[in-house]
């Protein structure tokens, strides 16, 4: 054989086998673009704006690693916006939910509904968050870590103290022994004003208001079933005669101050001073501490940063960072809720003159550019979930 042959015999194989191994390589290099994150790698990149990629921190990455890394992200990119939802939200069902719950009979509660319809938007969505704190509220590694209103960091021993007082974790013996729930939540928005949509509210096993929109005057129009009421100590009621008997009242803090508050509700004793406070904080809760619960910080934390995309600011309480209470309350939901409807959401400012809230004379024009909430932002999330029939908006305003 010549020597030339020769050259050609040997340098063949290698020619193949390089192929072969560069093409492996590619495909690998693919599925790994694609792994899911940490918990801090979605937190950081869901707050970001316009597309990045997060490239390996090892020094072995080479520039044709990161050209296919480019690629995955354009491909992710072409089906996913930036929070990480469907681009294209269909309304139908997947085959296997409308299998399970199209044979149901009219007006039975979809178990597990609310859940299943969010992962088809949105498929890194997990269930399991627990509504409130309990006993081991430590263990809850995605908030400890933060502090308030992302989560607990330094608010430790006083929880600790409430929670030894109120004992109590969960909505009760009769709602936690429901296999499926129904949920609303009732805004404040005036869109709720002559829509007598009460009796309709009061058919939710779990009916959620928002700090002190009231109910008594408003029966018509919000119903009389009050399961929880979620505030904050200045959106707190601050006439005692003005909560409702058997309603539970629920605590979202925003700032460490808060906990200080919530321990002096529990404990009756009268707050001293409100430095610290924006406005003035009720004085006293009718509430038995078993009746108080803390509402799991989570919540604030996914609205915010996975959902909503409000900039991370390194954790900390900033300027457009924080989600209403509103959206708080329906992502509380949608992991605690088999079926999720929303009643009072929406501020349309094309009608200027229209009420802001149900209860009161304020006009929409009177909503100013707000330091603390993105609108604009909240709304785009709170319409995927509509459109996606994730949620049901009663009133149509979402």
């Amino acid at each position: 054989m010549k020597p030339s042959h020769k050259l050609l015999f040997f340098l063949c194989p290698m020619l193949v086998l390089g192929f072969i191994y560069y093409s492996s390589g590619k495909l690998h290099l693919h599925v790994w673009g694609q792994k899911p994150q940490s918990d801090e790698e979605s937190t950081l990149m869901a707050s970001t704006k316009g597309p990045k990629v997060k490239l390996a921190t090892d020094s072995h990455v080479t520039e044709s690693e990161t050209e296919i890394t480019l690629t995955v992200g354009r491909i992710v990119g072409s089906v996913y916006d930036k929070q990480g939802f469907l681009l294209k939200l269909d309304t139908k069902l997947p085959l296997e939910l409308a299998y399970k719950y199209g044979n149901l009979s009219e007006g039975a509660c979809k178990q597990g509904y609310a859940a299943a319809k969010m992962t088809t938007i949105y498929p890194t969505f997990m269930k399991p968050a627990p509504m409130f704190l309990d006993r081991n509220f430590k263990r809850l590694s995605k908030v400890s870590n933060y502090l308030p209103p992302f989560g607990f960091k330094t608010q430790e021993r006083i929880i600790e103290i409430i929670l030894t007082s109120t004992k109590q974790y969960g909505l009760g013996e009769e709602l936690d022994s429901l296999s499926c729930k129904r949920c609303i939540i009732v805004g404040n928005g005036g869109i709720l004003a002559n829509k007598s949509l009460g009796s309709r509210i009061d058919e939710y096993d779990v009916v959620v208001r928002l700090n002190e929109a009231p109910v008594h005057g408003y029966v018509k129009d919000v119903g009389t079933k009050t399961t929880m009421r979620i505030t904050y100590p200045e959106g707190a009621i601050q006439k005692p005669d003005r909560y409702e008997k058997d309603s539970l009242f629920v605590f979202s803090a925003f700032k460490p101050l808060d906990f200080k508050w919530l321990r002096q509700m529990v404990f009756k004793e009268k707050p001293r001073g409100t430095e610290g406070f924006w406005k003035s904080v009720a004085h006293y809760v009718p509430r038995e501490p078993v009746d108080m619960r803390i509402l799991n910080p989570y919540f604030i934390q996914e609205a915010a940063f996975q959902f909503i995309g409000l900039p991370l600011n390194n954790g900390l309480m900033g300027k457009g960072n924080i989600p209403t209470l509103g959206a708080v309350a329906i992502t509380m939901a949608l992991h605690n809720c088999d079926e999720v409807a929303v009643a009072g959401f929406g501020y349309d400012m094309l009608t200027p003159h229209a009420p802001l809230h149900y209860y009161e004379t304020v006009k929409m024009s009177a909503i100013k550019e707000s330091w603390t909430h993105n609108i604009s932002k909240e709304k785009d999330f709170l319409r995927k979930l509509v459109r996606a029939k994730v949620i049901t908006d009663l009133t149509k305003g979402i």
